[in-house]
């Protein structure tokens, strides 16, 4: 086998509108002045300025970065107990400059942590707090149905609560569904009636429960009610062990597109640890996550088919025939066909496989096949009068909306929302490389159907250039992992929340270190989760069947909804 030659290794270079919208950070002394008649303190975290503020005036300080400092995205609310206190952590950025970033801190007494209500200012705030509600017990004053989200009405206690006892036994009531038609049901004056879809609709992709007020034949209204999968993930991570112990939970979530998953963690450890990630690992980690992008891709494409079709079209079969293909490849790099656990703290678990010249022509096999295979997905569907008229104009949510509920990857982007953390919070190699986000301004099921194929053709660009720089790569330079302690400690009281852009949009973690090796606070900030919080907007005035193609347009995983 020939040796690759020892020589310097060309970056493709960078069109200037393509990092157009990348900055420095925002403009601290600007956020102090906006928040200085509320700021009650500073405590930063690795990620962004952090400023305590008083429970009563959320809503205000809110509306004030919204308004005059265009922080539009409420990305994520961690509720978090402390011996003293409770916190519920609001962490802030914007849509059209990502590397703006402000966390909000409340911090709320003992014995009555009631905080006002962010869900009149960020309507995505409605899930996060009811979340915060029923697995850590904070309040929301003013929010308009706070109740339980993942667990039963009646259970009894909030799982992350400190005093939790987790040997207590729970009755947790069963009562069999009415019928619909009876007198509390229905409403004398007016036409509406409740219809449930679900638990086990095979249209839910996975164990979901929609219950849907119809008038007529007309949605007026859905609820998703969500936690049938709920297996408390954070607490689970809250348990394992920085090093080894939390990384393989992450493919739990989305199972579909798990790779991104390894690397939301890896980042936000990384950055409490203060881990560097070699560049060779970095190009490793890129190209392993575009493989795994494919994966969630080709399988939304061919199980969204099977909604609108209702049986086992060509689609459906095509789309698996080329996830097989990607499988193969990963289960050659990764040992591994669906839980990979391929990412390590600093890096990666090992190069690519030998021959390393097999392997990476494999891939280039692949990826020259895939334009004509993409052609047959466009004549399936573009052209196709079923498809059409089950998605062009259903399921519409414009961009203010999308926003509005944290909507973000291919459901945001297929509204016009040019939002994508590859680009504009930059991680691995992905600054380095050649590729454009796509966005599609039809609001609609059909757009983001489209935008999910046009992704797997950006993936590939990606993937090529990877493959390049791989097989160039300096003998002597291939290092896939630093050296990381055996054993994990980070400094206590260091927090970050770091995020990827997974296959469904923004996946983020929030970490809290208190100095052992396993997190004080580990939440998971799932963009399945926001993207189904939206629709109830998007089913509104449509009917059933164009309800199962919303749900089905949103690409959601339940494991990653429910954690």
């Amino acid at each position: 086998m020939s040796e690759t030659p020892q020589r310097e290794r060309e970056r493709p270079s960078i069109d200037p509108e393509y990092d157009h919208r990348r900055e420095d950070g925002i403009d601290e002394t600007r956020v102090e002045e906006l928040l200085s008649d509320y700021s009650l303190g500073r405590d930063d975290h690795e990620n962004a300025p952090a400023f305590v503020i008083r429970p009563d005036d959320v809503q205000e300080v809110l509306t004030l970065l919204r308004g005059e400092a265009g922080f539009d995205h409420l990305s994520c609310i961690t509720p978090q107990e402390y011996e003293d206190r409770y916190e519920s952590l609001l962490h802030l950025t914007k849509y059209d400059q990502r590397q703006h970033e402000v966390t909000l801190i409340v911090q709320l007494p003992k014995g009555d942590p009631v905080c006002e209500s962010a869900e009149p200012v960020f309507r995505t705030a409605d899930w996060h707090e009811r979340e915060a509600y029923d697995l850590v017990g904070i309040e929301y004053e003013g929010h308009p149905d706070l109740r339980r989200i993942l667990l039963p009405d009646s259970w009894q206690g909030h799982p992350l609560s400190l005093d939790y006892d987790q040997d207590k036994p729970q009755l947790v009531r069963y009562a069999k569904h009415r019928n619909p038609l009876q007198e509390d049901h229905r409403d004398p004056e007016s036409n509406t009636m409740l219809l449930n879809i679900g638990p086990h609709h095979p249209a839910t992709h996975g164990v979901l429960h929609l219950k849907a007020i119809l008038d007529g034949e007309t949605v007026a209204d859905v609820d998703p009610d969500v936690g049938y999968l709920h297996r408390c993930e954070e607490q689970m991570c809250q348990q394992g062990t920085y090093r080894h112990q939390i990384i393989p939970y992450s493919n739990r979530w989305d199972y579909t597109a798990n790779l991104p998953n390894e690397w939301a963690v890896a980042r936000a450890i990384e950055d409490i640890a203060g881990i560097e990630v070699p560049e060779y690992a970095q190009v490793l980690r890129t190209m392993a996550t575009e493989f795994g992008r494919m994966l969630g891709h080709f399988l939304a494409l061919g199980t969204f088919a099977l909604d609108v079709y209702g049986e086992f079209t060509a689609i459906f079969q095509y789309a698996f025939r080329d996830r097989e293909v990607v499988q193969d490849i990963l289960e050659d790099l990764t040992g591994q066909r669906m839980m990979f656990y391929y990412f390590r703290l600093g890096g990666v678990c090992w190069d690519l496989p030998q021959p390393r010249e097999e392997f990476i022509e494999k891939c280039r096999d692949f990826l020259d096949e895939l334009p004509a295979k993409i052609d047959e997905y466009h004549d399936l569907i573009v052209t196709n009068e079923i498809f059409r008229l089950r998605t062009v104009d259903t399921g519409v949510i414009e961009p203010d909306v999308a926003k509005d509920y944290g909507c973000t990857g291919p459901v945001a982007r297929g509204s016009g929302v040019d939002y994508d953390l590859r680009r504009d919070d930059p991680y691995g190699y992905y600054e380095h490389l050649d590729w454009d986000v796509v966005t599609r301004d039809g609001c609609d099921n059909h757009a983001r159907v489209l935008c999910r194929m046009e992704e797997v053709e950006e993936s590939a660009k990606i993937i090529q250039q990877c493959l390049d720089l791989l097989e160039e790569w300096p003998e002597d330079e291939r290092t896939v992992q630093s050296n990381v302690p055996r054993t994990l400690k980070p400094d206590a009281d260091v927090e970050t929340y770091r995020a990827v852009e997974s296959a469904k949009g923004e996946l983020g973690i929030y970490i809290r270190s208190d100095g052992t090796n396993s997190p004080a606070r580990f939440k998971i900030r799932s963009p399945c989760y926001h993207n189904l919080s939206a629709l109830p907007e998007m089913a509104e005035g449509g009917y059933v069947p164009d309800l199962i193609a919303s749900l089905g347009s949103l690409d959601i995983v339940l494991g990653s909804v429910d954690r």
